[in-house]
């Protein structure tokens, strides 16, 4: 059995993962995701700038879509996110692969260009005492031998909390989580063209997201369903946001 299979049984979380494939579902049968690889290639792009503006924004960062379309910025941790966001389609097949590498890969791009790389920390270098080692390993492991038993979404919700929790990084680890979890997402089957605004869930449920990620550091189980549910929230809120920028793009075709 798969270690994560108990999780299902957590009260709600079940219904909450599944309510959120049938919305990522839906979206994908999008107008404008089959009208061919240039549609899709639009929608693809658009998402790549809410998500990355998303992602920001839930570190502090006020950088809104057309300012990243206009390349109207100067500074490195905006950089670092874009460089990480257009690195996702590329690592999408090597994440179940070498996980630990993909992990130091994002991280290397999004804080190679900061003050204090290479000085105060070292980009792509994954720090943690022996807890955190073995639980690093532990969740390389889950990703490397995956079952069919466990749904996308619980993977990524779990590879996302992980890091949220150990903290692998000194600096940017939320943004490295953040695309990790994407990434899951990806490899998994849901979201293979990584078409889910889900940052942009996240962002919409920020509250929910900020307190459900110290939920789930505290190891209970209330802790662990706090945080699952809220991932199958944000999945049905990032799918919402495609399916509003599907709508936006086809009204200016």
């Amino acid at each position: 059995m798969d270690p994560l299979a108990p999780l299902l049984e957590l009260s709600e979380v079940a219904d909450a993962l599944e309510n959120a494939r049938a919305n990522v579902d839906r979206m994908l049968w999008h107008e404008a995701l089959r009208g061919g690889e240039a549609g899709e290639s639009l929608v693809e792009t658009e998402v790549s700038l809410h998500s990355a503006s998303a992602t920001l924004a839930l570190d502090g960062y006020d950088c809104d879509v057309e300012r990243l379309r206009e390349g109207d910025f100067d500074d490195p941790v905006v950089s670092g996110v874009l460089a990480v966001t257009e690195a996702l389609p590329s690592l999408a097949d090597v994440w179940p692969v070498s996980p630990r590498y993909v992990l130091a890969k994002l991280h290397l791009l999004a804080t190679r260009d900061l003050p204090g790389a290479g000085v105060e920390f070292e980009p792509g270098r994954i720090e943690v005492d022996g807890n955190g080692s073995a639980r690093i390993n532990a969740l390389c492991a889950l990703i490397t031998n995956p079952t069919k038993e466990i749904p996308a979404a619980m993977a990524a919700a779990v590879v996302h909390g992980e890091l949220l929790s150990v903290r692998p990084f000194p600096v940017a680890n939320n943004v490295v989580a953040r695309a990790a979890a994407r990434l899951a997402l990806a490899s998994k089957g849901l979201d293979p063209k990584l078409l889910i605004t889900v940052d942009a869930g996240h962002l919409e449920r920020q509250p929910e997201y900020v307190g459900a990620q110290r939920a789930w550091s505290t190891g209970t189980p209330d802790g662990v369903r706090s945080w699952l549910k809220h991932y199958g929230k944000a999945l049905e809120a990032g799918a919402a946001e495609t399916l509003q920028i599907c709508s936006e793009l086809m009204k200016d075709a």
